[in-house]
């Protein structure tokens, strides 16, 4: 199994930044397309970003073009969400999740880590 760690969720004021990341317990990681997911209570899980394998091609929601970054250092098994200009709207448990074949299924998921921006 792929464990896939969540961190850098918090309370945070509209109209500033966060960092997410997301660990994987294995080196496979370098070989996984990667995604970022969102829930906030009540909705349904929603797409944020997807980058693939190499961190060459990437791409957003348009809720979050231009003020979310997805990335990824493969050399630490680590990738990142930076979200700036947050909304009250990003509001959401965020998920890290991996698509080892590339072909948009996810089948590997953490468990979230919460977003909160206030207003």
């Amino acid at each position: 199994q792929v464990q896939l760690v969540e961190s850098g969720g918090g309370l945070v004021q509209a109209g500033g930044s966060l960092r997410l990341s997301c660990a994987a317990s294995r080196r496979t990681f370098s070989n996984y397309a990667m995604g970022w997911f969102r829930q906030a209570p009540g909705k349904e899980r929603e797409f944020v970003a997807r980058i693939n394998w190499s961190g060459g091609s990437t791409d957003y929601a348009d809720s979050v073009k231009g003020r979310f970054t997805i990335s990824r250092d493969n050399a630490k098994n680590t990738m990142y969400l930076q979200m700036n200009t947050l909304k009250p709207e990003d509001t959401a448990v965020y998920y890290c999740a991996a698509d080892p074949s590339g072909s948009y299924r996810y089948t590997y998921w953490g468990q979230g880590t919460q977003v909160t921006v206030s207003s």
